[in-house]
């Protein structure tokens, strides 16, 4: 909390008060506060992100930049038309953004009548953030050479030394029919249902820019139609829309061409990769680094998308 206090008064003129806080569920190695400010007669509803000290990085869904690399690629991404909250200010250990009003839970999206509306424009509005997204300048990036994504979630599969035969096949099938593009733009690296906030006309805002980088385009539309966030509907895309929409938008928007089997490599992918990210969750939990019945949970992910890896490839 004094960390809190201190932002405000770095930020806002002596007297501003605190009227309202509450720290928000989610993230080891930051925390998520709400929070009401009040200046004079003005009442200012934001979002402050602090680095916590001492916590634990979550190696390779981690980025290194930090919080003011991820402060310069939101004004970045409003720059470039991208729907994101305002930085209202940041330093080396904060970010303090406007509120944006909204829904963020996707099994409300994608059921309840306060988005019925919204629910069938979703998709084409991804894919015109997405063509937002990539044309962002890849300068606003850490300067740092982008590695391998196959190699890397392969090395921490091998590091984690749990045998899952589905996952190996997938990574030698998908080393062997790698797509051939050597594209390379701003990847948000975790775009989909679950981190945008939505309201009754739409997207309002996206979220989550720690794990941006360098790399191809179709990583971050691949994510977005990876089966687990469609949570339980059968549209492909986030639970809301279908390829075509999602394509067609994207393209229109400024987006280059999207050759469709790269764009199913890229899904499974995405599968692959949270397979992988669901063991080590749940290695999370069965090794003590962190006792958690959610992380143990989580451990029954990992054979939903072993399942949906061999469907994907042939194998059903």
């Amino acid at each position: 909390m004094s960390d809190l206090h201190a932002v405000v008064e770095e930020v806002f003129e002596a007297g501003a008060s605190v009227a309202f806080s509450a720290r928000l569920p989610g993230g080891a190695s930051r925390e998520t506060w709400a929070l009401d400010v009040v200046t004079g007669s003005e009442r200012h509803e934001l979002i402050l992100r602090l680095d916590s000290p001492g916590a634990a990085v979550e190696g390779p869904m981690e980025s290194s930049g930090g919080l003011a690399a991820e402060a310069a690629l939101m004004r970045a991404a409003s720059g470039a038309g991208v729907p994101v909250p305002e930085v209202v200010s940041s330093g080396g250990s904060y970010i303090l953004m406007t509120r944006v009003p909204g829904e963020t839970i996707p099994r409300k999206i994608l059921r309840d009548d306060a988005y019925a509306a919204a629910r069938p424009r979703l998709a084409a509005q991804c894919g015109q953030a997405l063509a937002a997204i990539h044309r962002m300048p890849a300068s606003v990036l850490p300067q740092e050479a982008g590695d391998d994504p196959l190699r890397r979630w392969r090395d921490v599969l091998d590091l984690l030394g749990e045998p899952h035969p589905v996952f190996e096949l997938a990574l030698r099938r998908l080393a062997a029919d790698r797509p051939g593009s050597t594209r390379r733009t701003v990847v948000h690296g975790d775009f989909r249902n679950g981190n945008l906030i939505v309201g009754p006309e739409g997207i309002r805002a996206v979220l989550d820019w720690e794990l941006a980088h360098l790399g191809d385009p179709l990583e971050d539309l691949g994510w977005l139609c990876v089966k687990a966030w469609r949570f339980g509907s059968p549209l492909p895309v986030g639970g809301f829309g279908d390829y075509d929409e999602l394509i067609s938008s994207y393209e229109r928007a400024g987006g280059h061409p999207v050759d469709r089997d790269a764009l199913r490599w890229w899904e499974t992918f995405g599968v692959l990769k949270w397979g992988i990210i669901c063991v080590m969750q749940t290695m999370r939990h069965l090794r003590g680094g962190a006792r958690s019945v959610e992380l143990a949970a989580i451990g029954r992910r990992v054979c939903e998308n072993e399942w949906d890896l061999l469907r994907m490839l042939g194998h059903d």
